[in-house]
């Protein structure tokens, strides 16, 4: 795509960056705008996805209406840190350093090491309680960081690093966020690193899934956006097994992307028209 990132391919099928970023930075002005606020706050993780939604929140807004904060917990890779550090002050951000250990630690304490699933998910929501604590501080929405590819999935903590008030990027896929970051000019560090949550040491996001980012965006892209049978799909080169891993994942992690059902009570009218309230299936969108 670029001298330089060699390696950064841009796919016939995704999103123009340019047309991405000016389409993010009216909907986080226009929302706010809704909203009646005027501030957001979000957690810098040293990994892509904050990095691009600060990027965008900045572009939006001047990065005196930003607020970043790290949040480290005790088995942190330091780089992480200074990737996150790097991406502040490359966008001229304010932010502060709130370690989660002592607040993860209560919880943890009966939690054996080797149950990660349960303790990294612990260490997300207390990460988010410290956000929306700063929210309610200095009178900033949260944002979101997460991406189409982690939700279509479910590689995300329900009210944990999927809680926000607006989410950006959340229509963007994995590779679309990537070449946002290149086009957004962002540190070299949080484009060519290995994608991980941090969550514990040597923790690497496509080796829990088993497949990489490019992989899933590419299948993901004709299976939910292009509508395409399984059949489709193995014609065109795509490993049987992983075509129904993949849709058996996304439908059974549906939960995690709508708001939890509520029993429709007749006269009762949702002022907001949102029918996904009510239970009904709105598609994966």
């Amino acid at each position: 795509m670029s001298e330089q990132y060699p390696d950064l391919v841009r796919p016939a099928w995704s999103v123009d960056p340019a047309a991405a970023a000016d389409t993010c930075c009216d909907f986080i002005r226009t929302t706010l705008a809704a909203a009646g606020q005027s501030r957001l706050v979000l957690g810098l993780s040293g990994g892509i996805d904050s990095a691009v939604a600060a990027g965008l929140a900045v572009k939006a807004l001047g990065a005196d209406k930003v607020f970043g904060i790290m949040m480290p917990y005790a088995t942190s890779s330091e780089a992480s840190l200074t990737d996150a550090r790097a991406v502040a002050d490359a966008l001229g951000m304010d932010t502060e350093v709130t370690p989660i250990t002592p607040m993860a630690e209560a919880f943890l304490a009966d939690i054996s090491d080797q149950d990660k699933v349960r303790r990294g998910n612990i260490m997300a929501r207390c990460r988010m309680v410290v956000l929306y604590d700063r929210s309610a501080r200095d009178g900033a929405l949260v944002l979101g960081t997460g991406n189409r590819t982690e939700a279509l999935l479910g590689y995300t903590t329900m009210f944990g690093d999927n809680a926000c008030a607006l989410n950006p990027i959340g229509q963007l896929y994995k590779t679309e966020v990537r070449l946002l970051s290149a086009h957004l000019g962002l540190p070299a560090s949080v484009l060519t690193k290995a994608p991980s949550a941090d969550l514990w040491t040597g923790q690497s996001d496509e080796d829990e899934l088993g497949f990489t980012y490019a992989e899933a965006d590419e299948l993901l892209h004709r299976l939910i956006d292009l509508g395409r049978h399984r059949s489709q799909l193995v014609d065109e080169g795509f490993d049987g097994e992983l075509v129904d891993r993949m849709a058996a994942r996304v439908r059974a992690m549906a939960f995690k992307r709508r708001p939890a059902p509520v029993a429709v009570i007749e006269g009762r009218v949702d002022p907001d028209g949102d029918t996904a309230s009510t239970g009904k299936d709105g598609g994966f969108h």
